[in-house]
């Protein structure tokens, strides 16, 4: 498989900050949230995703809010969060800080009253009896049909507005799968020539290889089951993690996979962090921020936020003035745009996993670029482990602990270290 499009250079050692506008702040809008946009910048964020920003629709609404992917326009705002002013003005304070905006882009379907369905009803797909349907049964959308011609250039319009408009630096695609692949290419080879963006998609390349001539990231659902498998079952078989770390570095040169442990989805549906990881929450949110690939991280996370949010309904996120867990995001979103491990824009060093003396609970790997190295140890189970031999090969020299600033003096092939259960060292020379 081809990669269609070259990369956008800053996307390499990216990390992704997705916002929940309606639960982030009591009002809910937009102007609320941007107080907490210097707070971001300092933890390191680098790229704001937000969930949909356009309007929901009314009819066969879920809840009371209705969900932000039932959209009744796509070139309108949702009032709930503001006004295209508001949007304009937040996208221009996160570039003034030096972040990336991206929006999420629902090109399957919309909601039942979206605009088109008047102006347009030759858009949507109908069943036998020539209604709108949803494919998936999924209540409050209905799906567009995409072999309309005229649709599809009114939707690439439609993205094209929003670059236009408010100079966004990207798309968050929402169930890109769903929708045919030659439209994302159509897609991006007409907005790209308006302004070169990023491309998330919301899908995973190892079941969705084709996907990925087009797009530049993709979810790991993969990684994020077998992990939560792994924890269920007791933290045992972690060469199970280890055959599908190998299956996403086969991947094409230039697709990253994009790492988490939460978003919205799985917050809302499935539980926190903390609800499906426990204890090793922590440890795979460092993985994330340093294997190959790019992190996401899901509003409140730096808390921690133990509670899931209304996916339909307001469920403002419960924030103290000093988030428990800034500082430990800060360490690692600095790390990924400060060590040249990351940094290299033209190809950021890969993990590389490396043998440890207790390799059935502790991952174990190291990035290289030139003579800097990035080691990271981490222990997925829960017995406190002594007297552990590393082999990190041909170097040799000074280290200090990321988050501990121990220093260690490595004369030779070996590190050697200890690890508390379901803790983690990242050794950087």
């Amino acid at each position: 498989m081809k990669k269609e499009f070259g990369l956008i250079p800053w996307a390499c050692h990216a990390n992704v900050y997705e916002v929940n506008t309606r639960q982030y702040t009591p009002e809910g809008t937009f102007d609320a949230f941007s107080t907490h946009l210097s707070r971001l910048s300092d933890m390191g964020v680098e790229v704001l995703w937000f969930m949909p920003v356009t309007p929901i629709s009314v009819l066969n609404r879920k809840g009371s809010l209705g969900s932000y992917y039932a959209c009744s326009s796509y070139t309108k705002v949702n009032p709930e969060f503001g006004t295209l002013a508001d949007f304009k003005s937040i996208v221009e304070k996160a570039h003034a800080l030096g972040m990336k905006v991206v929006i999420d882009w629902v090109a399957n379907h919309t909601g039942h009253d979206h605009e088109w369905t008047k102006d347009h009803p030759e858009f949507y797909k109908v069943n036998q009896d020539g209604k709108f349907y949803d494919a998936h049964g999924w209540e409050d959308v209905i799906d567009l049909n995409y072999s309309n011609d005229d649709m599809r250039i009114t939707m690439i319009d439609c993205m094209l507005y929003w670059i236009r408009e408010c100079d966004i630096d990207g798309f968050r695609c929402d169930m890109a799968m769903l929708t045919p692949v030659d439209f994302w290419q159509q897609a991006r080879q007409r907005v790209e020539q308006e302004k070169k963006l990023f491309w998330l998609a919301e899908l995973d390349p190892l079941e969705n290889p084709d996907y990925m001539q087009v797009f530049d990231a993709a979810y790991t659902w993969k990684w994020m089951h077998i992990t939560k498998k792994f924890k269920d079952e007791g933290a045992r078989h972690i060469h199970l993690l280890r055959d599908v770390l190998i299956q996403y570095g086969d991947m094409p040169q230039y697709t990253l996979p994009a790492w988490f442990t939460s978003n919205h989805d799985e917050n809302s549906w499935n539980g926190t962090e903390y609800d499906k990881y426990g204890e090793m929450a922590a440890a795979l949110a460092v993985f994330s921020s340093t294997w190959t690939g790019i992190s996401l991280i899901y509003s409140g996370q730096e808390l921690p936020n133990p509670k899931r949010l209304s996916f339909f309904d307001k469920d403002t996120i419960e924030w103290e003035s000093n988030p428990q867990l800034h500082d430990f995001y800060k360490c690692l979103l600095n790390l990924r745009k400060q060590h040249p491990c990351f940094c290299n824009e033209q190809l950021p060093a890969k993990a590389m996993m490396i043998r440890n003396s207790i390799d059935h609970h502790i991952l174990s790997y190291k990035r290289k670029s030139g003579d800097a190295v990035l080691l990271v140890l981490i222990n997925l189970s829960q017995y406190d482990l002594q007297h552990i031999e590393v082999e990190i090969g041909e170097e040799a020299g000074c280290y200090e602990e990321l988050f501990t600033k121990e220093e260690k003096i490595v004369d030779g092939r070996y590190l050697y270290t200890n690890l508390n259960g379901w803790s983690f060292q990242i050794w950087i020379k």
